[in-house]
């Protein structure tokens, strides 16, 4: 993909970017808790993962209570289809037991920070699981922010070919990670797309939809 290509595309599917986003942030004002602990859970979910798929398997544990209530071997068994399931079931029932409570609110939690790189970092400090690219998928997802970049390999290999990276990096540390969302960001401004909606093109060119 090339600059052109990229700018013909995002012009396509414009409409349908607007429209998810919206859908994103309508979860951040008006969303249940529930909701927002689901999209925790798809994001415990994701890595080494499809994206889809991994939907799915919380649509189907929502679906028989397990969220809240199934032990980690029974998610475990519930969630084959999702990579490392043995460790993410214990990644869900962790963050379960700390956030699914009636005296406490992720949102309201997160109300408190202004910076979202702030937020970002306490969700990795605080939630087994969730690196930077998970953590950013996460705040993405429930309408908090479109201001950070989700690094993943579709996003860095499509970033590679507009030349805003020399190459994809074999292994992302924390400096690398924060590295490359700052030349995302500086391009999404060259190119006059902003970033929420560049990781979404991107997704796109990869995928052939647009999800989350």
């Amino acid at each position: 993909m090339d600059e052109k290509k990229l700018k013909e595309r995002y012009s396509s599917i414009e409409g349908e970017i607007h429209s998810r986003i919206d859908d994103f942030k309508s979860l951040w004002d008006e969303g249940e808790e529930d909701k927002i602990f689901d999209e925790l859970t798809f994001c415990l979910f994701t890595p080494q993962s499809k994206a889809k798929v991994c939907w799915d398997t919380v649509e189907k544990l929502r679906e028989n209570e397990m969220i809240e209530e199934g032990e980690k071997s029974e998610i475990a068994d519930e969630i084959k289809r999702v990579r490392f399931r043995h460790n993410k079931s214990e990644y869900l029932v962790e963050a379960r037991e700390k956030f699914l409570d009636d005296d406490f609110s992720l949102r309201e939690k997160l109300k408190e920070f202004d910076d979202p790189k702030e937020a970002r970092r306490w969700i990795v400090d605080n939630i087994k699981g969730l690196g930077l690219k998970e953590s950013s998928h996460f705040l993405r997802n429930i309408g908090y922010t479109q201001d950070l970049a989700i690094l993943d390999r579709h996003i860095l290999k499509n970033l590679e070919e507009l030349d805003v990276i020399e190459e994809v990096p074999k292994t992302l540390t924390k400096k690398r990670y924060l590295e490359i969302e700052e030349k995302m960001k500086r391009f999404s401004k060259e190119v006059e797309i902003p970033l929420g909606h560049l990781d979404l093109v991107l997704w796109h060119e990869e995928t052939g939809h647009i999800f989350k």
